[in-house]
């Protein structure tokens, strides 16, 4: 369920301006990104799992949160960002 070590190094490497850069924005909401995908699919199977959805609307509220700080800080990011991703918005 969790992301993998690996996993997020990919992230990372993808994203991120450098493989060690972790903090980015970018980097950050790629990550979040891929927890939300797969709590998705885990509430797909298990429905009355609330404490899960909680999670998960806490974790697509952040992403919010990081979506509109990088759409105000740097819009070709941004852009660039959601269509990799494939967020609507």
């Amino acid at each position: 369920m969790a992301v993998t070590k690996e996993r997020k190094q990919e992230l990372v490497k993808q994203f991120g301006k450098n493989e060690h850069d972790t903090g980015s924005s970018e980097v950050q909401i790629a990550i979040l990104t891929e927890e939300i995908n797969d709590l998705t699919e885990h509430l797909k199977v298990h429905i009355h799992d609330y404490h899960s959805k909680r999670g998960l609307m806490m974790k697509v509220g952040k992403r919010r949160s990081l979506l509109d700080y990088l759409k105000k800080n740097d819009v070709v990011s941004y852009r660039n960002l959601i269509a990799k991703l494939n967020i609507r918005k």
